[in-house]
């Protein structure tokens, strides 16, 4: 036996320098945690509507004429979860599906700290809502650039799951550009393994730099539970629609006026570009801001204001929640050879 322990022990001794751990291995991302989890809260909403289920039981003149008492109120209470993103404003990014039914909203931090918020606005089409709070000492978290998120990156979920209490999970990125689930009308989620639960919803997804990448909104549960598919509206979405909401109350849609779908092998040949993503436009309304700016059938937008476009719906997205009257730089592939095009966005008819 101690002639095998020296031989193991040699054995390492001889291993080369690449194949030995390095000192600096990060065992724990505690240093980490400690810097981000003051900036999510907990929310809870209550709710009071009418007991009952029949609309007739709540019309005043059908109670009256039937000598029917007053119908009780229910009140009804849920939470979910929050992140400061602007200290000094009191500005909390959640869901729009945590708050749309509440009477009233408190929001909790960390160190027990709990404020009645204000409801500043909320978009059904994207499932983001601002809150206001009024508070000294509060901490936020930075907001990254999420179109520079990479399949791979390290991540941590922070929320409160169940309302059992703020937690943290960890995973990483596993995919980026989901679309098409049927969950929000303007889908670009990033998709991640750390374990997201009801009540997540609203917490913050943070990258190891301490970044604010994501607001958690949903997860894949064919069995009522994680099974580590979950999503997030990506920071650079949710920022978009919070300026509006802080500055209009709403979100005003931009439209360009063009129908387009996905780049295919098949129907990049046809076009005669090499391309292998963008968007493809296959029609162009008369007089529209796209027609006026030159853009035509069978053209390919590659990218907006320099960013890479990867998809139809990733162009629908960006042109959907740019501000109204904004211009924007499309680069687009013709036939093979690629230009720049200048297009002022319009307001969208209300959805």
């Amino acid at each position: 036996m101690r002639g095998m322990v020296l031989a193991v022990l040699l054995l390492a001794a001889s291993l080369p320098v690449s194949a030995q751990l390095p000192e600096t291995v990060t065992t724990t991302v505690a240093p980490l945690v400690q810097k981000v989890t003051p900036a999510v809260v907990n929310i809870s909403i209550r709710a009071v509507s009418p007991a009952a289920e029949n609309p007739l039981l709540n019309d005043p003149f059908f109670r009256r004429f039937f000598d029917l008492p007053r119908m009780p109120k229910r009140e009804t209470r849920a939470a979910g979860s929050g992140v400061i993103v602007d200290a000094r404003n009191g500005y909390v990014l959640t869901n729009n599906h945590v708050v749309e039914e509440a009477d009233r909203i408190d929001v909790t931090t960390k160190d027990n700290r709990t404020f009645r918020a204000k409801l500043v606005g909320r978009d059904e089409a994207t499932d983001i809502a601002v809150l206001k709070i009024d508070g000294n000492s509060l901490f936020d978290i930075p907001m990254s650039n999420s179109d520079k998120v990479q399949v791979g990156d390290f991540v941590l979920a922070i929320g409160n799951p169940f309302g059992l209490g703020q937690t943290v999970t960890s995973g990483m990125v596993s995919a980026i550009g989901r679309s098409g689930l049927g969950i929000e009308g303007y889908e670009d989620f990033i998709q991640t393994d750390a374990s997201i639960n009801p009540g997540n919803s609203g917490g913050a997804l943070v990258n190891f730099k301490g970044e604010l990448i994501g607001i958690n909104t949903a997860i894949l549960a064919p069995g009522g539970g994680n099974i580590g598919i979950g999503f997030a509206v990506p920071i650079n979405m949710a920022r978009s629609v919070m300026q509006q909401l802080v500055q209009h109350g709403s979100v005003h849609r931009g439209r360009i006026g063009i129908a387009i779908q996905d780049l295919t092998p098949d129907l990049a040949g046809k076009l005669g570009t090499d391309r292998a993503q963008g968007a493809a436009v296959v029609h162009v309304e008369p007089g529209s801001p796209a027609a006026r700016a030159g853009l035509k059938p069978g053209d390919v937008v590659l990218a907006v204001n320099g960013d890479e476009v990867r998809s139809a719906t990733e162009l629908r997205n960006r042109i959907g929640l740019t501000r109204v009257g904004s211009r924007l730089e499309l680069a687009v592939d013709r036939a093979g050879r690629q230009q720049n095009l200048e297009v002022k966005v319009e307001a969208a008819a209300q959805e």
